[in-house]
């Protein structure tokens, strides 16, 4: 495992009960889980991929920011991260179709 991280992703996966929206309604959490596995199936281990509390952009859901850039991306599907990760993380090319 590396010292440090090229990438540090961060996706949004909260919940809330007030009647806002938020991530989590968008299967945030289960596409959080696929970008964690296709990183780990590329074997990419100088990116590192989290769940994160609310963003504070729950409105766009689902959110994901990434670092150190601090680049924000609403993504819809596994093809949207599956992008991300190629465009993004392996060719240094912001999608910016999915910037936010």
């Amino acid at each position: 495992m590396a010292d440090f991280y090229q990438y540090h992703l961060f996706f949004c996966t909260n919940e809330r009960d007030d009647g806002r929206a938020y991530c989590q309604q968008h299967d945030a959490q289960s596409l959080r889980n696929y970008a964690k596995q296709r990183v780990k199936e590329l074997g990419l281990p100088d990116i590192r991929v989290n769940n994160s509390g609310c963003l504070n952009r729950c409105g766009l859901g689902p959110i994901l920011v990434v670092y150190p850039e601090g680049i924000w991306y609403q993504y819809k599907s596994k093809e949207d991260i599956d992008e991300i990760i190629e465009s993004h993380l392996q060719g240094g090319n912001i999608v910016e179709r999915l910037q936010r």
